[in-house]
């Protein structure tokens, strides 16, 4: 049921509508103005709303709260948590024992300690001695490559210098393989002038013997200039 509107004098014969009535009747307040005053549902809605949006953000940041409550706990669980206690407390307490049981044997292991060790062997437990062995083929093979790494761990300083100087053995080494290159053209522009030579040295060996078998005399200068230029030509 709507409450009554105290400010409607025909609503209920209280003592403010009694005073608005008077009010009315003579003429310092119209109907009107009593009329406009009516119109206060939408404060009253707006003030509701309001009030729904206050609670949403006190909800809000009540679960933010619990959120971040959340994280430190997530955060400190290592430190908080049973569980977590249980097993620091488990690990603690066997190094205490283990440090109780050092500290029963402290004469003879200040003893054992002054001894010298040598040529005598460790008991170690049967578990263990896969692992034993696996560990002596590591310290063989980091012993043997030990030197290799203390030389590279030299060589770092001068790092940059040793690729400056790969860079210009890279260098001549390219122009090695150039003038290589234009020496085995050369040799095999060589090897073909000289086939030619020989091919051509048959015929005039073939020339001469025919000049002196028929006994016909050549002028000595036309030979030797056609010697000659077979020579320049093979050169």
């Amino acid at each position: 049921m709507a409450a009554a509107n105290p400010w409607d004098p025909a609503s209920a014969p209280s003592a403010a509508g009694l005073l608005l009535g008077h009010f009315v009747a003579s003429g310092m307040v119209t109907q009107e103005m009593l009329n406009i005053s009516k119109k206060s549902a939408s404060y009253f809605a707006n003030f509701s709303r309001l009030q729904q949006i206050t609670n949403i953000q006190a909800e809000i940041y009540q679960k933010n709260l619990e959120i971040e409550l959340l994280r430190l706990e997530k955060d400190a669980a290592d430190v908080v948590h049973p569980s977590f206690l249980a097993q620091k407390c488990h690990t603690l307490q066997s190094m205490n024992n283990h440090l109780e049981a050092v500290l029963k044997e402290k004469r003879s292991l200040r003893q054992r300690l002054l001894k010298p060790m040598c040529q005598e062997n460790l008991p170690i437990e049967a578990v263990y001695h896969s692992y034993m062995v696996r560990l002596l083929e590591l310290a063989v093979t980091f012993i043997e490559r030990l030197e290799n790494h203390l030389e590279t761990i030299k060589n770092i300083p001068h790092l940059d210098e040793n690729l400056k100087k790969m860079s210009m053995a890279l260098a001549k080494m390219d122009m090695l393989v150039t003038e290589t290159e234009e020496l085995a053209e050369n040799i095999l522009k060589w090897r073909e002038q000289q086939k030619e030579v020989s091919s051509c040295i048959p015929k005039i060996l073939a020339e001469e013997n025919y000049l002196h078998k028929h006994d016909v005399t050549m002028p000595s200068v036309p030979f030797t200039s056609k010697v000659h230029v077979q020579t320049v030509n093979v050169k």
